[in-house]
């Protein structure tokens, strides 16, 4: 159990890991399921994994960092390892503090590098792509592409 816990302190570390994600790292080193179970309660006793304080770095770092949407930021902590409902429940959190709208318009913005307005059809069809897969919603892109090529009609 020694030799399970340690490397799981080792692990941990370096960044914060979701339990799920130290049980597949110590059976990747081949440490017995016991060992592996000893370690992981003893972790979680001493709160060094917390699958609820990962959740919650990876939707603020999806957030503030990547500028992701809600969905996309709900499916990277379920890929942690942690439970729908928890990911859910943080998701729902952390956007009640935050402008979709904004957070849209600053991925937008990166993707139109300074420039107010879409330029055609297809650069509308891929802006709509990026920002679907960034995990934003339907309705809240269209709005925000159909305002951005809205600008082009007013100024010719």
């Amino acid at each position: 159990m020694a030799d399970a816990y340690i490397d799981a302190l080792r692990m941990l570390g370096r960044r914060e890991l979701s339990e799920a994600q130290v049980r597949q790292r110590l059976e990747r080193r081949q440490h017995a399921a016991e060992d592996i179970e000893a370690a992981v309660e003893r972790l979680r006793a001493e709160r060094a994994i917390d699958d609820r304080r990962v959740a919650d770095a990876i939707a603020r770092t999806q957030t503030s960092v990547k500028r992701r949407g809600k969905l996309r930021v709900r499916r990277q902590i379920e890929q942690a390892g942690i439970a729908p409902a928890l990911a859910r429940r943080v998701t729902d959190e952390v956007f009640e503090s935050l402008d979709p709208e904004a957070l849209i318009a600053a991925a937008l913005g990166r993707r139109l590098r300074g420039r107010d307005r879409i330029a055609d059809a297809a650069e509308f069809n891929r802006l709509y792509r990026y920002l679907i897969g960034q995990g934003f919603e339907a309705d809240r892109v269209l709005a925000i592409l159909r305002n951005h090529q809205a600008h082009k009609d007013h100024e010719e």
